[in-house]
């Protein structure tokens, strides 16, 4: 889980991305991500509440699995929130839409 910045000229976009992988080659980069959710598609009390289900989850884990997976939704939630929380307060939740992938 992570965020990414796409800069294409002068637009940007940020985007949260979960999973896949990146490749950095001849001057040009490669994401491929098994998710990737643009800023502006982030609903950010969705997010919030998500967060705060985890963090819920991991006072109440009682295996090995169960924090793991509870760590997992507080990693994507927060990843969540930053990358919205940033593009909004930058303005960059509306400007061009830049295209990723071929």
């Amino acid at each position: 889980a992570g965020e990414l910045r796409v800069r294409r000229g002068n637009l940007e976009e940020d985007l949260a991305v979960f999973g896949g992988f990146i490749e950095v080659a001849h001057n040009m980069v490669r994401v491929l991500a098994d998710v990737a959710e643009r800023a502006e598609e982030i609903d950010l009390a969705r997010a919030q509440a998500a967060r705060d289900r985890a963090e819920a989850r991991l006072g109440q884990a009682h295996t090995e699995i169960d924090l793991i997976r509870a760590e997992a939704a507080l990693r994507r939630s927060l990843v969540r929130l930053r990358v919205a929380q940033h593009s909004r307060r930058h303005g960059r939740a509306d400007v061009g839409r830049v295209e990723v992938g071929p």
